[in-house]
């Protein structure tokens, strides 16, 4: 089977959970042929195995972006196919776009389009025409007319009160990020030498990432499936980028991610999220339960062995924390819990393992923090003569103290998580992989992932994350019990062979269910009879037509 892999911003071409996710989809499952189409800044790729390849490249991340690869595309660099429209053209332009946007300014959008569609998903559609016809959209998404049909909209009667609020600069603001976002419409990947080739799409995100697939689906019939282990309306409604932004753009913003995901939620042919927290943010978005599938993230446990096996490993006394540094993840309710814990242990440790800082600017959460726990617990010595020492240690993942994920775990005999937001904490899973308890908040897919094998406590409440951690601490036999239980779970749900298993499962009945399709230079069944191929002077004759039966 030919899968047509759609990624964003990971593999082949950077690392991270999504690209490691990916490479093991990829080499696990080598009886498929993977063409590879990524979404975003193209470099050196890591290393394929022979049944993958890197089909098709784009770099849709601004407007003086680049080719990053053959196949690939960018706003500056026009394919040569591409011309000026004329009056016709402009005209299908702006009565597509005026769909689409009608269609997101609607305060329920459900109406039904010109073919029977909701009004986006016939605009959408009616574009994505346009631009496979001429050659993609060059610069009409960013023109006069698509202001002026976007501004009607918004005006129209029974916009949604947001909308009807906008004024010009919300307009082309909500113009640009709309162009943006329907960049994939203009690639050269809708040929029947790429996404038309292949059995099946697999889009390894959605949003924008399953945007390509979609427009296979809808011009080849290619059956589409969705994994999402984040869901890219709940990462727009979480962002901090656009809190500069005013309400109308905002609610426009989040009309686009909502109808896109709802129009791809609804196409899918199966969706595959990777816990129920995002199961259930599908199912508000429009998707059908029949078409939903929970595959959860495969995760190396070979790695955990060692520690996993050793359940009495560790410090009786210290707490193990492990993640980015953000606001998110509330350290400074960590540091307060941790307070009232040393008033009621004195001898507890607590160790902040900081996965290292990609962005600029990060670490101003982390120099608070730090700040914090200095007035909270200052520098203790046991006697007159020795040097004092801070119960908390800030250390970073992959320095002296902590080299690797394994070792740090090993150092603790508990694991907490105080995060206020999460998806699904990867850090938990490889906790349990090393057999250790856990204390967390209530977010995300906390529950799903722990189970019975660990305590949960409602976020923001640093007494009650407290309390759970000294139940723990003071009872050695119940914490060995439960990270055993937790390695279990962990063994049995969150592992590679179980999330190639159920991929190579679900490949298979996809393409059971999809309709044959010949393509240009495929043998058709049947063609030619079965006595053809038996060796024999008769063989050679020439069959009459019609008849089946060889000439005299």
């Amino acid at each position: 089977m030919r899968i047509g892999l759609l990624t964003e911003g990971g593999y082949p071409y950077a690392t991270g959970e999504s690209g490691r996710w990916c490479e093991r989809l990829v080499r696990g499952l080598g009886q498929h042929r993977f063409d590879l189409y990524a979404l975003g800044p193209a470099g050196t790729p890591q290393p394929l195995p022979p049944h993958a390849r890197v089909a098709r490249t784009a770099d849709l991340g601004g407007p003086d972006a680049a080719p990053a690869a053959s196949g690939a595309w960018s706003p500056c660099a026009p394919r040569a196919s591409r011309r000026a429209y004329g009056r016709h053209e402009r005209r299908r332009f702006t009565e597509a776009y005026h769909r689409l946007a009608t269609g997101l300014c609607a305060e329920d959008g459900e109406g039904e389009g010109g073919s029977g569609e909701t009004p986006f998903a016939d605009g959408l559609y009616a574009l994505a025409e346009l631009a496979r016809e001429r050659g993609g959209l060059p610069g009409a998404l960013r023109s006069d007319d698509a202001v002026r049909a976007l501004e009607a909209a918004c005006r129209a009667p029974g916009a949604r009160r947001g909308a009807a609020a906008a004024g010009l600069p919300d307009h082309l603001a909500f113009a640009e990020h709309l162009e943006r976002a329907l960049r994939p419409l203009s690639l050269d990947w809708y040929g029947d030498d790429a996404l038309g080739a292949a059995d099946l799409c697999h889009a390894a995100a959605g949003g924008t990432t399953a945007l390509p697939g979609l427009l296979a689906k809808r011009f080849f019939g290619t059956p589409l499936l969705v994994t999402e282990y984040g869901v890219p309306l709940r990462a727009h409604y979480l962002s901090a980028a656009g809190t500069d932004r005013s309400a109308p753009l905002r609610a426009l913003l989040a009309a686009l991610h909502g109808r896109l995901a709802g129009e791809i939620y609804r196409q899918a042919a199966l969706l595959t999220p990777g816990n129920a927290h995002a199961r259930r943010w599908q199912e508000k978005c429009g998707a059908d339960r029949a078409r939903i599938r929970t595959v959860h993230p495969g995760m190396a446990a070979e790695r955990f062995a060692e520690v996993g096996e050793d359940e009495a490993s560790g410090d009786p006394a210290t707490l193990v924390w492990v993640g980015r540094v953000e606001p998110a993840k509330d350290l400074i309710g960590l540091l307060h819990a941790f307070a009232e814990i040393r008033a009621r242990q004195p001898d507890a440790r607590l160790r902040i393992v900081a996965v290292p800082e990609r962005e600029p600017g990060g670490g101003a959460y982390l120099t608070y923090c730090k700040g914090l726990a200095a007035q909270l617990f200052p520098d203790e010595a046991p006697g007159a003569h020795a040097v004092g020492e801070n119960p908390v240690a800030f250390e970073e993942l992959g320095g002296p103290e902590a080299p690797t994920l394994e070792d740090t775990y090993a150092s603790g005999a508990l694991v907490v998580m105080s995060s206020l937001v999460e998806g699904f904490p990867a850090s938990l899973v490889e906790a349990m992989f090393c057999a250790r308890a856990t204390v967390s908040t209530d977010v995300g897919a906390v529950v799903e992932i722990i189970g019975g094998t660990g305590l949960v406590v409602p976020p923001r409440n640093p007494r009650a994350l407290a309390d759970a951690c000294l139940a723990l601490l003071r009872d050695p036999e119940r914490r060995h019990r439960l990270g055993a239980a937790a390695r279990a779970r962990a063994l049995e749900l969150f592992t590679v062979e179980q999330n190639l298993a159920a991929f190579r499962g679900i490949y298979l009945e996809l393409l059971s269910h999809a309709p044959v399709r010949h393509r240009p230079g495929d043998g058709v069944p049947f063609a030619h009879p079965a006595e053809a191929h038996v060796p024999g002077s008769w063989a050679h004759k020439t069959v009459t037509a019609g008849t089946g039966a060889p000439d005299a």
